[in-house]
């Protein structure tokens, strides 16, 4: 089956195309084959090796480059994605505890009036005993609602 290089995600053609991956770039011309038959020089081999080496290290850094020039914004984007993720399902989140509110509320407190006394959270409170269950149910606009004990 005959399928058009360009819109198959996987070759080099379409990362090309996409702008995925270096198009213009001296170090690539390095890569492209010659079928030119040359007579064996020790000297020349050697100096070539050590020009391939340095292509590549070249060409690895004008990558990088290129890879992080590409995903220069893409932090800023998940975060506003993030936060309209969370705006649009807020009622799922768990509500915030009451322990965490004093906290939290004891924390700001500090902050506008360090000179009053802050309570400490951290003492154990004694649970009262209860004397009856009820059953409790959340309601989907924030409230609770009882329910008979059945036993």
């Amino acid at each position: 089956m005959k399928r058009n290089p360009r819109k198959l995600k996987w070759t080099k053609a379409f990362r090309k195309a996409a702008g995925k991956e270096m198009i213009v770039d001296s170090t690539l011309t390095f890569a492209a084959r010659r079928n030119v038959p040359v007579r064996y020089n020790r000297d020349l081999v050697a100096t070539t090796l050590q020009a391939m080496e340095r292509v590549g290290e070249i060409r690895t850094k004008r990558e990088r480059a290129f890879y992080k020039k590409r995903m220069a914004g893409n932090k800023e984007r998940q975060k506003e994605a993030d936060r309209k993720l969370v705006a649009e399902n807020e009622h799922l989140l768990p509500r915030e505890r009451a322990s965490e509110r004093l906290a939290k509320e004891a924390a700001e407190g500090s902050k506008e009036s360090e000179g009053e006394e802050v309570l400490d959270l951290n003492v154990p409170v004694m649970k009262e005993k209860r004397k009856q269950r009820v059953k409790q149910r959340l309601l989907v606009g924030g409230g609770v609602e009882d329910q008979m004990d059945v036993d």
